[in-house]
């Protein structure tokens, strides 16, 4: 079988793909990837055939003054509106040519504007795959923050059905018009719900059960798989060892490849310091810096947070959901501070099974952080973080593949 994977996003959006990627190129199925191209040379360094799409997203998550952009201007609407043309004309260009004798389409996090239309164009099977609960339709929770548009977590005073039908018509108006004139082109039939259009009537939700489960387990529209979790096997690098080996187990502050808040990188090192703790500071997209060379900090690159979070005594980050199933895998106490979409979500998550702190949907500062960093060190943390760490499962990708495989994801 010939499987074409794609995704817009992060390296969030983009590892569990791989990990997928993988598990089926294992079984012997053809496999290619369509992502970003800042994930070029690490998916062609894997063997697997990539396929670049859209511009290069590092320099997205440069340290701004705010968290979240506030609403574009009026002035900014045609540019928004080339934007959004622009986006789905390369969609439709990219993943088609992509999708060029495949047998079956995943699409996977929710910029998958064009790719169910593509699969409907090439007519094979569509699939779309989301990485957190909250991101799929239900009455149960509310749509996930999107920041950038000015919206704020959802405070329970309306309706998760009126918020989901809101954000049904905020989807329509911004990508309604320039998908339907590409479905036109394609010789395909317009459609009047573009959300549906993207997310299907049967969504797969690669995250952990016990971490993210949907929340109803009973419903048969949504197939549940796992995490798509890729293994690491790499060695952590000779200073990282003699630094954790150095003192005792070290705080990790990471914003991944997100953008981060201005001066994070000296709130993260004044808070380790006020509670007499060693700091790792994961550089990241934001590119965050030390603040001298103090030897109870090291500054690191990419790492294999799956050995290394088994040697922290916390994980401070932005609650993305690949660094949330890490940390709580490796049961480290953890304290999240959400800057968009789903993060909000996972912050509630840990701080709901007691695993961790979720810090206020806000730029944080040494006294907020401090507060919160020493609540999730509290010893009972971790040991709740135990059980829960046993129970995450690593199957995801090897169920997902064999779903598709089987041709189960048809019915």
């Amino acid at each position: 079988m010939r499987v074409l994977l794609s995704t817009i996003g992060s390296r969030g959006e983009v590892q569990p793909v791989v990990a997928l990627a993988l598990r089926l190129a294992e079984l012997g199925q053809e496999v290619r990837v369509c992502a970003p191209p800042d994930f070029g040379n690490w998916i062609d360094g894997l063997g697997i055939p990539f396929v670049p799409i859209g511009p290069e997203l590092r320099q997205t998550a440069k340290p701004s003054p705010s968290p979240t952009r506030a609403l574009p201007s009026p002035r900014s609407t045609e540019q928004r509106r080339q934007m959004v043309e622009g986006t789905v004309a390369t969609q439709f260009e990219v993943v088609a040519a992509a999708a060029e004798g495949c047998d079956v389409l995943v699409g996977c996090g929710a910029l998958q504007i064009a790719a169910g239309s593509v699969a409907e164009q090439r007519g094979i099977p569509y699939v779309f795959a989301a990485y957190s609960p909250d991101t799929l339709p239900s009455p149960h929770h509310a749509p996930p923050v999107l920041g950038m548009l000015g919206q704020k977590p959802a405070d329970g005073t309306v309706d998760n059905r009126t918020l989901w039908a809101e954000d049904a018509h905020r989807q329509n108006n911004t990508w309604g018009a320039a998908l339907n004139s590409h479905r036109a082109a394609a010789g395909l039939a317009p459609v009047d719900d573009v959300r549906s259009c993207i997310f299907t009537d049967k969504p797969w939700l690669a995250a952990d059960p016990t971490l993210a489960p949907w929340p109803d387990p009973a419903d048969p529209q949504v197939f549940q798989t796992g995490a798509w979790i890729l293994p690491d096997q790499r060695p952590l690098s000779p200073d990282l060892e003699t630094f954790l080996g150095s003192g005792e187990p070290p705080i990790y502050f990471g914003f991944g490849s997100i953008r981060a808040p201005e001066d994070l990188s000296k709130t993260m090192i004044e808070t380790a310091r006020a509670l007499g703790r060693r700091a790792i500071m994961s550089r990241g997209w934001a590119d965050l810096a030390l603040l001298d060379d103090e030897p109870d900090c090291i500054a690191i690159g990419e790492v294999n947070q799956q050995a290394l979070f088994q040697r922290v005594a916390a994980a401070v980050h932005h609650g993305g959901a690949g660094t949330t199933t890490a940390a709580t895998r490796a049961g480290a106490p953890q304290v999240i501070i959400p800057q968009m979409y789903d993060q909000y979500y996972f912050a509630k998550r840990i701080e709901h099974l007691g695993i961790g702190t979720a810090h206020p949907p806000v730029v944080p500062t040494t006294d907020s952080l401090t507060e919160a960093l020493s609540r999730a060190l509290q010893p009972d943390v971790a040991v709740r973080g135990k059980p829960v760490a046993d129970a995450v499962r690593t199957d995801g990708a090897k169920v997902a593949a064999q779903r598709l495989i089987s041709g189960t994801h048809k019915a």
